[in-house]
């Protein structure tokens, strides 16, 4: 890793990361931002993702943002490729780093350059025809034999988790459990990393008052731009979009999607409250009103 950021901002969705980072850079005025969502990866997906406008982007640089299509099988593996590669160029423009995003695999990577294991989408397509053609059971079976500490950690019932395994082990000539080693570990870091942290009703109030002014600004047109394009599975399972695509495809109205939205982004947030909850090094800032003004002052001491 080249030139790792100093700082990193987490937290739940809808919870001001990125409002507190692109203000922390505006004022300072050398620092670039590198995004950590394995959405904003995706051209085209502006609006249900947040992606910051082009304002934003104007007054500060950012990385990792629409950098595929929406056709493209994204991995943790690609993004930290394209992560080394933004260090690089914000080490090379003499400025600083800062990590911004909810996606708490890709954070790991970030911060502590965890080996992780690529993709190999025709192997995967040929397990996942065996798998419904034979069932979870059998290929749980291939799975204990081949790779017995990681067939221990997975439900037997739990087909998709079975593939990957499978498909990580004959693609890399590597034992899945090989993999990732270290995640259960939280090693000492130069990178200061702040949460953002609200009661879970306010900002489960903050959650739906975004998901509607998504849909306000044209999210349902996008979805459809995205769904005519063929989206890959990584992309297929962005929320609004994934609800969307029901809608679009006949399966609900568009009053259920836009709940079932807020929902299952509520849903979201819990699940990754609970993952950063796990990393004692995060230096948490309960937020009651005013994210900027209330973390801001953190982050600058940070530096």
């Amino acid at each position: 890793m080249v030139s790792p950021p100093r700082l990193a901002v987490v937290g739940p969705t809808a919870s001001g990361k990125s409002a507190v980072a692109h203000a922390l850079a505006v004022e300072a005025g050398d620092i670039d931002i590198v995004s950590v969502d394995s959405m904003q990866v995706y051209r085209g997906m502006d609006i249900g993702t947040a992606t910051p406008t082009a304002a934003e982007r104007a007054a500060v640089p950012h990385h990792l943002i629409d950098i595929v299509d929406v056709d493209t099988e994204f991995t943790v593996a690609m993004f930290q490729e394209f992560l080394g590669a933004a260090f690089e160029t914000v080490c090379a423009a003499g400025r600083r780093a800062v990590l911004v995003g909810g996606t708490g695999l890709y954070h790991r990577a970030a911060v502590d350059g965890l080996e992780l294991a690529g993709s190999w989408p025709t192997i995967r397509e040929r397990l996942e025809s065996e798998l419904a053609r034979v069932g979870a059971a059998v290929l749980y079976e291939r799975l204990r034999d081949v790779d017995p500490d990681a067939a221990e950690r997975i439900d037997p019932a739990n087909g998709r988790r079975i593939v990957r395994a499978l498909e990580v082990g004959e693609g890399s000539g590597r034992r899945f459990s090989s993999f990732g080693q270290g995640l259960d570990r939280y090693p000492p870091t130069d990178v200061v990393q702040v949460g953002l942290r609200w009661e879970r009703d306010v900002l489960a109030q903050r959650i739906e008052a975004r998901v509607h002014t998504m849909f306000d600004m044209g999210l349902l047109d996008e979805a459809a731009a995205v769904l005519e394009r063929g989206p890959s599975r990584t992309a297929s399972a962005a929320l609004g979009y994934a609800e969307l695509f029901d809608h679009l495809r006949g399966a609900c109205s568009l009053d259920e999607a836009l709940h079932t939205t807020v929902a299952n982004t509520r849903r979201f947030a819990v699940r990754q409250e609970r993952w950063f909850r796990r990393d004692p090094r995060i230096r948490w800032v309960d937020v009651h009103d005013d994210p900027v003004a209330e973390v801001l002052p953190v982050l600058r001491a940070a530096w």
